[in-house]
C-alpha cells in the first residue's frame, strides 16, 4: 500500500482547516445599543461603575446585560434569537441595581430603546436615573404616615416551650360593632 506524499497531504489539510475556520465565524450583524445612567443626588465625580442594565426585546427569548463604566455609560448588543440582521422591535432597557443600594422611582428605571441620530446604533429614549439616598418625599410616605407594623406578642411562660404568641394570634378581631 502506498501512502500519500507529505506535500499532497498538506494541500488537502490546509483548505480543510480554512473551511473549518470560516464555518465558525458568525457573519451576522448585530445592533449596538449605547446609553448612560444618571444620579440625582451624587457629587460631580461619582463612580458609576458596576451598575447593571438589562435589555429585553419583544418576541426574543434572550436578554442582554450591560455594566456601566465609571462615567455611567454602557454599551451592549441588542438581543436576537435569529442570525438575520433585521432591526429589533419594541426593546426596553431596565436599571437593575449596582454594587451599592440605589433608590429610584419606577418610571425612571425603564426606558424604551430607539434608533440613535447617527443611524448606526440604538439608544435609550428617556434617562435611567436613580438616587443614592432615599428621597424625602418617599421617606414620609412610607414610614411616617402609616405607623408601625409591629405585631403584638403576649407574654407566655418559657416553661411551656411554645413559639411567640404572634404566630398564633397575628391580630385581635374587634367583636360587637353594631
Amino acid at each position: 500500500m502506498r501512502y500519500p506524499a507529505p506535500m499532497a497531504l498538506n494541500r488537502v489539510i490546509a483548505p480543510l482547516f480554512f473551511a473549518l475556520v470560516l464555518a465558525t465565524i458568525d457573519l451576522s450583524t448585530c445592533h449596538v445599543m449605547k446609553g448612560s445612567v444618571t444620579c440625582l443626588d451624587c457629587h460631580r465625580h461619582h463612580d458609576f461603575s458596576g451598575i447593571k442594565v438589562l435589555v429585553k426585546c419583544d418576541r426574543v427569548k434572550k436578554l442582554a446585560m450591560a455594566t456601566t463604566e465609571a462615567d455611567g455609560s454602557f454599551k451592549t448588543n441588542l438581543p436576537s434569537d435569529t442570525q438575520t440582521s433585521s432591526p429589533p422591535l419594541n426593546c426596553l432597557a431596565k436599571l437593575l441595581g449596582g454594587p451599592n443600594q440605589l433608590y429610584a422611582f419606577r418610571k425612571n428605571t425603564v426606558s424604551k430603546i430607539v434608533k440613535a441620530r447617527d443611524d448606526s446604533s440604538y439608544t435609550i429614549s428617556t434617562p435611567l436615573s436613580f438616587s443614592t439616598t432615599c428621597p424625602s418625599s418617599v421617606k414620609g410616605a412610607k414610614y411616617g404616615e402609616f405607623g408601625s407594623s409591629k405585631t403584638v406578642d403576649l407574654p407566655l411562660p418559657p416553661e411551656w416551650g411554645l413559639a411567640p404568641s404572634s404566630y398564633y394570634i397575628p391580630f385581635f378581631p374587634i367583636i360587637g360593632i353594631p
